[in-house]
C-alpha cells in the first residue's frame, strides 16, 4: 500500500510536469544492480549495500529485497568501493568499481558464512561491459578525454572513436553564410543517419543548437576538456528513456569538485613556424600564411564542506590568428581597360572591336559602362599568373578568433536521501577575416549559455527519483560584413540599391563573383532559447528494474534573415560585364528584414521495464511517446 501511495503521488507530480511545459529524459549518472547470495546460491533478502564515492567520500547506502536483488540508480561516475553485510554472514567489499554515464552496470556478491566484523576483500573484477542493457553504447573516459591529443581541444571529437561514428568531410566553410544557417557544430554520422538526427546532452540538458546541430563555436570547436568527467556515444539500440535521436546519442557529464583539492594550469601553442608554406602562395612569392594559436586556462575543485559540498570551476580562453590562403580570378590589367585578347578560331565576342587582327593572339576592344568601371574598383589587380583576360590573386587574409569559456558546478548533499547540483556554462567566440578579395571585414560571433539543476531524492531502497530543470541559448550574428578595407566596398556610391552599398556580381566567364560592399551580402541574426524540465524514476520491484518518467522543452526560435540586401547582377559572360548587361537583376523587396519568432513545445513519456528473468538473461522492455507542437 506505501508503494502503490508513493507512486500515486509521483506520477502526479510527472504529468503536472508534463502538462506545464517538455521531452527526452535519462537521469545523467549511472545505476548499479546485482543480486546478493549465500554460498549455496541461495537469496540473501535484507542484505546492506553500500557503494561510497572514492573521490568524495559521499556514501549510498540500499537493501537487497525477498529475491536477494538491488538497485542503486543514478549514481555520479566515477570510482567506487562497495561493501555488502548481511547477519551471519561475513562483509564482501569490492574496490575499483568504475561506473560510467549513463552505465547500467551490474555486480553480484556470494556472502561467506561468518561474522558480520570480518571483511571479505573481493578481488575479482568487475564485469567490463553491461550486461543488463541491449543498447550499443560506446564510452570516452576522462582519462581519455583529458590525455589524448586534440586539436583545437574538442572533446566531441572523441566521439567518433567509437564504431559507427564518422565525421561528415564535406561540411560547408565556415567563412560561409550558410554554415552558419546549419549551426557551426562539427557535423557527426553516427549509425549512418544525417547529422540533425543526432542529441547531445551535458548533466541531462541537451544542448543542441537553433538547426538541432551539434554544439560548438564559429570555428567549429567545443572546448571544456578539462570540465567534462567523461560521456557516451550510444549507436542504436536505445531504452525508452532515451529521446528526441533517432541518429546517435552524446551524453556528457561535468566535472565535480572531491574532498581533495585539486587543479592544474596549462597553455598550448601551435606556430606557422612550424608548417610548411601552401602551395599557391609559394608559387606567387608570398611569405607562409600566419597562423598562431595558444589554447590557455586552469581548473580547480575542491570541497566546501567535507564529505558533503564540493565546487568546479573551469576557464579555457582561445587566441587564434591563421592566415587563409585565397586564390581568386580577376580581371587582367588590360581586360580592365576594354582591349581583351580573342581566339580567331570562334566568333569574335560581341560589341568588341578587332584593333589586332594580325598579331599573336589577336585583340579587340569594348566599351567599357561607366557603372562596370566603377564596380572594377573592386577587383584587386592580378599579384601571380596572368593568362589571356583574366590573373590569379592570392590573398591570405588572417582569420582573428578570440575565445572565452567558463564553467562551475556546485555538488551538495542535502541528507541521507537527497543530493542536489547544478552547473553553469558560459562561451563568447568572436571570428573576423577578410572576404577573399580584400573587400570588405567579415565578423561572426556566437554565446553559449547552459543551465542544470537536479535534485535526486530516495524514497526507499527500491525507489528512487531526480527532477531536473535546464535552460540553453545561443546568439550568432552570422557573417555580418560591417566594414570595409578596400574604400570602394564602403561607398553607397556604388550601389545598385538607394541606402545599400555594392552588390554582388557574377561577371561569369572564368571569373571568379565578387560577393558584395558593406553587409550587402547574405547574413543572419539568430536567438535560441530552450527551457526543459524532467522527472526520472527508477523502482526494483522483484526481478523488475522499472524506469519511468516525463519531460518537456519549450523552444524559441528568432531569426533575422538579410538575404543579399545590396542586390546581385548576373552576367552571360564578363565581355557583358564590361559592357553592363546583365542577364538579370534580382534583390529583397525595400524591407530587407524578414524578422521570423517560431515557438514549439516538445514533450514525451516513458516506462522501460529490465525483467531479469535469470541470473544470464535480461529482457529489456521499453515504451515511449514523444509529439511536438506545430511551429
Amino acid at each position: 500500500m506505501k508503494v502503490t501511495r508513493i507512486i500515486a503521488v509521483s506520477m502526479m507530480l510527472f504529468f503536472g510536469l508534463f502538462a506545464a511545459v517538455a521531452a527526452h529524459s535519462q537521469v545523467t549518472g549511472a545505476t548499479l544492480g546485482g543480486t546478493v547470495t549465500d554460498p549455496s546460491g541461495a537469496a540473501v533478502p535484507g542484505a546492506q549495500i553500500s557503494v561510497k564515492n572514492n573521490a568524495t567520500g559521499v556514501t549510498r547506502e540500499v537493501t537487497s529485497d525477498s529475491s536477494g536483488l538491488y538497485t542503486v540508480a543514478n549514481v555520479i561516475p566515477g570510482d567506487y568501493e562497495v561493501r555488502v553485510s548481511a547477519k551471519g554472514f561475513s562483509t564482501a567489499r569490492q574496490s575499483g568499481v568504475s561506473l560510467a554515464v549513463g552505465q547500467q552496470q551490474q555486480l553480484n556478491f556470494s556472502l561467506k558464512v561468518g561474522e558480520t566484523s570480518q571483511t571479505v576483500e573481493v578481488t575479482s573484477a568487475a564485469p567490463q561491459i553491461e550486461l543488463t542493457s541491449s543498447a550499443l553504447t560506446g564510452q570516452v573516459e576522462s582519462e581519455t578525454v583529458r590525455e589524448l591529443p586534440l586539436n583545437g581541444r574538442d572533446w566531441t571529437s572523441l566521439a567518433t572513436l567509437q564504431p559507427g561514428v564518422n565525421k561528415i568531410e564535406t561540411q560547408v566553410s565556415y567563412s560561409d553564410a550558410g554554415r552558419g544557417a546549419r549551426g557551426f557544430g562539427s557535423e557527426l554520422t553516427i549509425s549512418g543517419q544525417r547529422s540533425t538526427f543526432n542529441n547531445y546532452r551535458i548533466d541531462g540538458v541537451t544542448v543542441v543548437d537553433y538547426a538541432n546541430a551539434a554544439p560548438g563555436n564559429v570555428i567549429g570547436v567545443v572546448l571544456g576538456v578539462d570540465a567534462i568527467q567523461e560521456f557516451s556515444v550510444l549507436t542504436g539500440g536505445f531504452p525508452a528513456e532515451y529521446g528526441r535521436a533517432t541518429g546517435g546519442v552524446v551524453n556528457a557529464i561535468s566535472k565535480s569538485g572531491t574532498n581533495s583539492f585539486h587543479g592544474d594550469v596549462y597553455e598550448f601553442l601551435r606556430n606557422s613556424a612550424l608548417d610548411a608554406n601552401n602551395y599557391f602562395t609559394k608559387a606567387a612569392g608570398n611569405p607562409r600564411p600566419s597562423f598562431r594559436r595558444n589554447q590557455f586556462g586552469g581548473s580547480a575543485g575542491g570541497p566546501i564542506i567535507k564529505d558533503k559540498t564540493f565546487i568546479f570551476g573551469d576557464y579555457e580562453g582561445l587566441r587564434q590568428s591563421k592566415g587563409i590562403p585565397n586564390v581568386s580570378t580577376v580581371f587582367s590589367d588590360a581586360a580592365r581597360g576594354g582591349t581583351l585578347q580573342y581566339d580567331p578560331a570562334v566568333p569574335l565576342p560581341i560589341g568588341c572591336t578587332p584593333v589586332s587582327p594580325a598579331t599573336n593572339p589577336p585583340t579587340c576592344t569594348v566599351t567599357v559602362n561607366d557603372y562596370s568601371a566603377a564596380l572594377l574598383a573592386l577587383y584587386p589587380h592580378a599579384n601571380a599568373a596572368v593568362s589571356g583576360n583574366s590573373g590569379k590573386f592570392i590573398y591570405g587574409g588572417v582569420q582573428v578568433v578570440p575565445e572565452n569559456f567558463y564553467t562551475v558546478r556546485v555538488d551538495h548533499k542535502l541528507g541521507t536521501n537527497d543530493s542536489l547540483f547544478g552547473t553553469y556554462l558560459y562561451d563568447d567566440t568572436d571570428y573576423t577575416k577578410p572576404d577573399s578579395m580584400g573587400g570588405v571585414l567579415t565578423d561572426s560571433h556566437t554565446t553559449r549559455t547552459t543551465a542544470a539543476i537536479e535534485e535526486n531524492h530516495t524514497f526507499s531502497s527500491s525507489f528512487a527519483n531526480a527532477a531536473r530543470i535546464g535552460y540553453n541559448r545561443d546568439h550568432v550574428r552570422n557573417i555580418f560584413a560591417p566594414s570595409a578595407i578596400n574604400p570602394a566596398a564602403g561607398s553607397l556610391a556604388l550601389g545598385a540599391i538607394a541606402g545599400q552599398y555594392a552588390p554582388r556580381f557574377a561577371p561569369q566567364g572564368g571569373i571568379s563573383e565578387f560577393f558584395g560592399g558593406i553587409n550587402a551580402s547574405s547574413h543572419n541574426l539568430f536567438t535560441w532559447n530552450s527551457y526543459q524540465a524532467y522527472d526520472d524514476a527508477i523502482w526494483t520491484h522483484g526481478t523488475h528494474t522499472i524506469k519511468f518518467g516525463v519531460g518537456v522543452e519549450r523552444m524559441q526560435f528568432n531569426e533575422h534573415t538579410y538575404q543579399a540586401p545590396g542586390g546581385r547582377y548576373k552576367f552571360v559572360d564578363y565581355v557583358h560585364f564590361l559592357e553592363g548587361i546583365p542577364t538579370y537583376f534580382e534583390a529583397e523587396l525595400p524591407i530587407v528584414d524578414q524578422p521570423r519568432e517560431f515557438r514549439q513545445t516538445l514533450a514525451g513519456a516513458y516506462v522501460q521495464d529490465d525483467w531479469k528473468i535469470r541470473s544470464n538473461l535480461t529482457l529489456n522492455i521499453g515504451l515511449r511517446y514523444e509529439m511536438i507542437t506545430v511551429l
